[in-house]
């Protein structure tokens, strides 16, 4: 049995890859050692908040412990939210707050582009074209790892379904067309996603080392 801390304070991710990860792993919180501190996060990219989550856990512990940080990029928003996924939308890491802000800003880059089209202008058409990005970084017996995994799609008009957390249901799973991420069941998720994607990567090392 692999004993893993993981830096989440989230019930659906730490159920998520406690079902992607398998029997082999026992996963704990932080809580359940005792560091009930919010863990910071001020890197300004992906793998940089991974490693400081996983870094701040492993030097209060000691622990072999694990971190994962998840972005959702829009292409026709830039990039965006990106590294600021959860506070997209303030501070208070409201996620239907933030989807409402996703889906306001490209009602309005379609606005924008009909109005230029109707007056005869070239425009950009948009695609609403986005991506979930996860890093997922270990420290095993003090030694870094990193894993990644990405799962494409696009961002719906509007919320659907009752499953999943975070930004599921407005993401369109280019494996599921016409589905939010929150429309499938967990098992079809943890089949597809961008944070499966990577610890199963991180299983797959484990193996290999064994």
């Amino acid at each position: 049995m692999i004993n893993l801390v993981f830096a989440t304070g989230n019930s659906g991710k730490l159920r998520e890859a406690s079902e992607i990860l398998g029997g082999d792993f026992k996963l704990v919180t932080p809580m359940e050692i005792g560091i009930s501190e919010e863990i910071p996060e001020t890197g300004k990219t992906l793998k940089a908040n991974s490693l400081q989550k996983a870094q701040y856990l492993f030097d209060k512990s000691g622990c072999n412990c694990f971190a994962d940080d998840t972005g959702l990029e829009v292409d026709d928003l830039g990039g965006a939210p990106g590294v600021y996924t959860a506070r997209y939308a303030g501070e208070d890491k409201d996620f239907n707050k933030n989807m409402d802000k996703v889906i306001q800003e490209l009602a309005i880059k379609e606005c924008e582009a009909s109005m230029a089209a109707s007056l005869g202008l070239k425009v950009k058409k948009v695609t609403r074209k986005a991506r979930f990005k996860s890093v997922v970084t270990l420290i095993f017996d003090g030694q870094k790892h990193f894993f990644e995994g990405t799962l494409e799609g696009k961002i719906a008009r509007a919320k659907s379904g009752n499953g999943g957390f975070g930004y599921d249901p407005i993401f369109l799973s280019d494996d599921y067309p016409g589905l939010t991420l929150a429309d499938i069941t967990e098992e079809q998720k943890n089949e597809i996603s961008h944070r499966g994607k990577a610890l199963r990567a991180m299983a797959g090392w484990f193996a290999a080392q064994a």
